[in-house]
């Protein structure tokens, strides 16, 4: 990657900018405020106090899962902070800070006059186990782990170099495999295979399955304990998330018919596949086309491969009016996927919201004949390619 270096000037040496600038005009700042529509920065400035807020909340949502603390609230009822502080084992005083930050931001019910707090159902359903099909508490160390790389980030928009998906922090391992598994929990068997014709029927029956980019196994676990006359694999480039997927499979009895190596997207041997899966990672590749291709060629004539990719418009208005998880999924684009592409050869950098025309251009490049979307949710859409 070329460094863009951004040339010093002498006249530039003592003062914040360019000599002559408005920084430099006695009464520039106080000219330009008048020109302002002060109704329309209060309102903005409003707007950011939110997201800064949103900011800090994340933060302190993955204090509250770490500790246990949304887990004792749900169905407690209204409790003291004395009370949640010795449900949990915490500090009282650093509980009773967090329930009123939380209060603050409509996650929990205040009751002024008992000194309560109240975690609604609704929001327990969202928030205090992984195990509830609305659960998103464990995007909340996503976040976290996303402003522990900020410097990191900075440089490379400076140099325009990659960052290795090993070298981001541990906390997104655990944010992705918690958070999406719920997604694959609630579709993957239920919507994404039947929507495949004779998918369901071919895995019944016995069929091959390669997984590429498994992470920590989640999605194949899931198909191996739905379909025992099947075989699974999965690959992944990075050796403890493979590790932890390993684990995964002895934990749910299920290591008898799926295992986890280490590979990458290009080089696995397996071939006359029955179906080959991407689960949220081809647009992470820096070579997505080569490892399209390189599937083509490990499948059986007749295989299929399935594309599950986070939901995005072809173009990207429209995207930033329909998709509610635009904001994060494009900052989690810009700092893990974007940013591993380009730690890659060939670096395409697709990122997370490529669209269905992009991605059927990826494929088709590879060899494919045929790509259609066979289903979508709220948060994924599903592609199914074929020879």
């Amino acid at each position: 990657m070329t460094t863009h270096t951004a040339p010093h000037h002498a006249d530039q040496a003592d003062h914040g900018g360019p000599a002559g600038t408005p920084a430099d005009t006695p009464g520039a700042t106080e000219a330009a405020s008048s020109e302002l529509d002060l109704e329309q920065v209060g309102a903005f400035a409003q707007q950011i106090a939110m997201m800064l807020a949103g900011g800090a909340t994340a933060a302190m949502m993955a204090v509250g899962d770490r500790v246990g603390l949304y887990a004792a609230l749900a169905g407690s009822g209204p409790v003291t902070p004395a009370e949640l502080a010795a449900s949990t084992g915490t500090a009282e005083r650093y509980v009773r800070e967090w329930l009123a930050q939380q209060a603050s931001v409509g996650i929990l019910l205040h009751d002024p006059d008992a000194g309560t707090f109240t975690l609604p159902a609704e929001h327990a359903a969202v928030l205090a186990s992984d195990d509830s099909p609305a659960a998103m508490i464990g995007a909340a160390p996503l976040i976290s782990g996303l402003h522990r790389r900020t410097e990191r980030l900075s440089e490379a928009f400076r140099t325009g170099h990659g960052i290795p998906w090993s070298e981001q922090d541990p906390a997104i391992f655990e944010a992705i495999e918690r958070f999406f598994r719920v997604g694959y929990r609630n579709s993957l068997l239920s919507e994404w295979v039947p929507a495949v014709e004779g998918l369901s029927q071919r895995l019944e029956a016995g069929a091959t399955v390669v997984d590429v980019g498994c992470g920590r196994g989640a999605p194949l676990v899931l198909l191996a304990q739905a379909f025992p006359a099947s075989r699974f694999v999965g690959y992944d480039a990075h050796e403890p998330s493979v590790e932890v997927a390993r684990r995964r499979a002895q934990e749910h009895g299920v290591s008898d018919r799926v295992r986890f190596e280490v590979d990458d997207a290009q080089s696995y041997p397996d071939r006359e596949v029955d179906l080959i899966t991407y689960f949220d990672t081809l647009h992470d590749l820096g070579d997505p086309v080569g490892a399209a291709a390189h599937a083509r060629r490990a499948l059986a004539a007749d295989g299929r491969l399935l594309l599950v990719e986070p939901l995005a418009a072809d173009d990207l208005s429209t995207t930033l009016a329909t998709v509610p998880m635009a904001p994060v999924s494009f900052a989690a684009s810009t700092f893990l996927c974007t940013a591993n592409s380009l730690s890659q050869p060939v670096g395409l950098a697709l990122g997370s919201q490529a669209g269905e025309r992009k991605l059927t251009q990826v494929l088709t490049e590879a060899g494919f004949g045929t790509v259609r979307r066979a289903a979508e949710n709220d948060f994924n859409m599903v592609l199914e390619a074929r020879a």
